[in-house]
Parts: C-alpha cells; sequence; structure tokens
C-alpha cells in the first residue's frame, strides 16, 4: 500500500507509473462477519452499538471484472446504511450478497462470509477491467454508489428502475470503507478539484439521493418560487435538500431539533427554522394513535413564516415518526417526496388529506447516473457544498457509525482510508479559498 500511496502523493505521477504499480494481494476493509448475524437479537435499535459489529480485517483482493475499476480509496464517509447493516435493522446485508451472488459467475464474488461496507468515495484509479475507455490509471475520482446490470429494457429510460438496481457497498460487496474498493466504472466522477480527499468523499450518496428527490422531474421537481418543508434539515440528507432550495430560487423551511442545528441552518441562508423540540411538538399521543391537533399546530406555523403560505414540497426521510403532519401541511396539489425512514418504515396518514387536496405522494431512491453527475458537478463548480462535519480514521468507523446511529452528527461524518491525514487532495486552491466559509460551515459550529 505505501507504492500507491507515494505516487498518490507524489505531484508527477503519471498514468503509467499507476498502472506499474504491483497490486497487493490484500487490503484492511471495515466488514460485517456473517456468523454476528444474531449478535444483537432480541436487543431494540437504539441498543445495539455498531462498535462491536464493525471489524477492521485483512480481505483478499478482489477479482477486476470487464467494465469494473479498483480504486485507491483516500477517503470514505458514513450513511445511514451503514448503519442499517451494522445493526442488522430491518434485515442482514448478507441476503443481499447472497441474491447477487446467484446472478452470474462474476457476482459470485460478492458472496463472501464477511462484507466490506462503505457507499460513498473519493480516490484514485488503479486498474480498469476489460471494455474500459472512458477512466484510467491514476484518475482522481468519486463514486456514486447506484449499481446497475442494465441487461433488461426497464433500466434504460431510468437506470433507478434497473430490476437489477443495487446500492453498492450495502446491496453489493467490495465498498468504500477500505483502502481499495471495487466499483463498476459508470459509478465514476471527477473528483472536485477545489476539495480535499475527505471533503470530496462526504457528499456522494447524500446529495445524489437529494438531487433526484427535490430538483429532478423524477422527484419533486422543485421550481422557483416553492415553499419546501425539509425535515433534519441540518443532516447529512437534510442539509443539501436546503441547499438546493436556496441555489434554486425555493424556500426552505427547515426543520430542526436544537438550536445549533437551527443556527447551522441559519449560516446556510435559511431564515425559516422550526425547532421542533423547543416548540414541543408530538405528534404521536402513544405508540398507536397520532395526534392531528400537532399537524394543525405545525401547519399554523408554517403560515407564520411563509406569509400565510402551505408547502408545496415536503422533503420526506424521518419516516413513520412525522409522516402524517407531512401528508397534512402539503398545500391542494402539493407533493411528499420521500426516501427512507429513520424512524420507522411503516407510514400512517390520513388519506382524506391525500385523495381530497389531490397531493402526491413520490418515492424517490438515490439516483441514476446522469443525476448523480449533475449533482456532483454542482459540488465541482463551487455551487453546492460538502457538509462534513468530523473525520474518522478507518479503524474508528465503528464509533462514527455509533454518532450517526445516536444522531450526534452534524452534516456528514468522514473515514480516512488510505489518506495519511486531513487537508490532502486540493488541486484548485483559488477555487477553494473562494468557497472556504461554505466548506467550512459545518466545521465551524
Amino acid at each position: 500500500m505505501k507504492e500507491i500511496l507515494d505516487a498518490i502523493l507524489s505531484t508527477d505521477s503519471t498514468s503509467a507509473d499507476f498502472a506499474a504499480i504491483k497490486l497487493p494481494e490484500s487490503y484492511r476493509a471495515v466488514t460485517l462477519h456473517k456468523d454476528e448475524e444474531q449478535m444483537f437479537a432480541g436487543l431494540d435499535s437504539r441498543d445495539k452499538d455498531p462498535r462491536k459489529s464493525l471489524h477492521l480485517d485483512d480481505v483478499a483482493l478482489p477479482e477486476l471484472g470487464p467494465g469494473e475499476a479498483l480504486v485507491a480509496v483516500m477517503a470514505s464517509a458514513v450513511n445511514y446504511n451503514t448503519v442499517w447493516s451494522s445493526i442488522y435493522e430491518p434485515v442482514s446485508t448478507f441476503g443481499f450478497l447472497e441474491r447477487y451472488g446467484r446472478l452470474s459467475p462474476l457476482t459470485k464474488r460478492h458472496d463472501l462470509p464477511y462484507h466490506v461496507l462503505g457507499s460513498d468515495l473519493a480516490g484514485v484509479v488503479l486498474r480498469t477491467g476489460a471494455g474500459v475507455n472512458a477512466w484510467k490509471p491514476g484518475d482522481e475520482v468519486v463514486a456514486h454508489c447506484l449499481s446497475v446490470e442494465l441487461e433488461s429494457s426497464d433500466g434504460h429510460n431510468d437506470t433507478m428502475m434497473d430490476p437489477e438496481q443495487r446500492i453498492w457497498g450495502f446491496e453489493t460487496n467490495f465498498g468504500g470503507l477500505a483502502q481499495i474498493a471495487l466499483v463498476k466504472t459508470n459509478q465514476l466522477m471527477p473528483k472536485p478539484a477545489h476539495l480535499t480527499w475527505e471533503e470530496a468523499a462526504s457528499p456522494g450518496l447524500v446529495n445524489s439521493t437529494a438531487y433526484r428527490q427535490l430538483v429532478s422531474q423524477n422527484g419533486a421537481g422543485m421550481k422557483q418560487g416553492d415553499n419546501v418543508l425539509i425535515w433534519g434539515a441540518s443532516g447529512g440528507l437534510g442539509s443539501y435538500a436546503t441547499q438546493y432550495a436556496l441555489a434554486g430560487g425555493a424556500t426552505p423551511i427547515c426543520v430542526v431539533s436544537n438550536d445549533q442545528k437551527a443556527e447551522i441552518c441559519r449560516a446556510m441562508g435559511a431564515e425559516a427554522i422550526i425547532d421542533r423540540s423547543a416548540e414541543g411538538y408530538r405528534f404521536w399521543k402513544d405508540e398507536n394513535t397520532q395526534d392531528p391537533r400537532e399537524w394543525k399546530r405545525l401547519g399554523g406555523r408554517i403560515r407564520e413564516l411563509t406569509g400565510g403560505e402551505d408547502v408545496d414540497i415536503v422533503f420526506e426521510h424521518p419516516g413513520r415518526e412525522t409522516f402524517g403532519a407531512s401528508v397534512y401541511v402539503t398545500r391542494k396539489g402539493g407533493t411528499i417526496v420521500t426516501c427512507a425512514s429513520t424512524s420507522g418504515f411503516m407510514h400512517q396518514y390520513d388519506n382524506r388529506y391525500l385523495w381530497m387536496s389531490l397531493k402526491k405522494i413520490v418515492g424517490s431512491h438515490f439516483a441514476n447516473y446522469r443525476e448523480a453527475w449533475e449533482a456532483n458537478r454542482l459540488v465541482a463548480k463551487g455551487k453546492i457544498h460538502p457538509t462534513l462535519s468530523k473525520v474518522y480514521s478507518l479503524d474508528q468507523t465503528g464509533q462514527a457509525a455509533l454518532d450517526v446511529h445516536q444522531n450526534k452528527h452534524q452534516g456528514k461524518v468522514g473515514v480516512l482510508c488510505l489518506a495519511p491525514s486531513e487537508g490532502l487532495g486540493v488541486r484548485d486552491p483559488e477555487l477553494r479559498e473562494k468557497h472556504l466559509p461554505a466548506i467550512n460551515r459545518f466545521r465551524d459550529i
């Protein structure tokens, strides 16, 4: 690994230099172990500790297939799918690997007794497989996490519709929380030149998800002047939704849980902020009964902040806890666009407020390659900024996942993989200097 790192840190390494490096037979990676699937059986979700299930192991370098690349990972990041994987909820990810392994002799590589996690990376291409022309060894890249086979016609209008669509590092093996990752080359995008490795790694999954969910016509199709209610507006996903609303001429109504998170939203430029803890919203009377009076109170507060208008779009991801309120407060003809369900997957709402007011619920899941490329392009141009708040070393990934699990984080939590320290990898210092306050926004609060 030293030869690889030396080449990356050198200012004059060529593509031929990277191609000539002898690759190691193994590398260090954050893994789950299949024989520990039941280790948290009987525990509540909040009591499951990722530090106990996540391991740092030496694993064998996977075989490189057609249309694939091996990437030296300088930095990665923790997402909620890392947390879900680490606590084996809602299901063990080894079921995903087993099903993928049955698809073809090549995908059989993924069905192993260990799972290398991670759905973000920033790094350098080491090798490309047969049929790859767009990328070469030495290219500095980031990767989005959509893995598709595209053998069915269903995926050729929107690749998210491919029946074999998977999330890399969650539903596939050889993810980004490692020194080396295996990706399909149609996951690769240019690394934003003004960002460090850890900054460049952090937007990937959440930035692309927010773009499709809010901006794309496959999601809410946000337009200028829209009022957008954003749950968890300072979090890993919501912080990008807030930026897209502001950049797109919409008005974000940011829902947060404390004053520190409210300050982050103000620093991004948002003015309409609801601190749900300070204002005491309780959308459920008990485990089985919602409280419509609280929906109405939230709707009234929104109108206070918007000059009497309801929201055109609700950016939903908490799920069960908030979904009834989200459907209620959306304006007639408006859209509730939902991805994930961090507070529970079984959503309940009063359908009268949906059908009689002609509202729409749109499901959104990650992004296709074009959407991910556009989202990354906006980062590279300095229009959308990383929301990195804290960085851990690879051997501290369990603690990083625990922080996300317990909602102790702001924005995104990064992980250094091969990078020996923070602050490396900047190729455009002039653009960086121009946007430095925004880049550091989540680290300064």
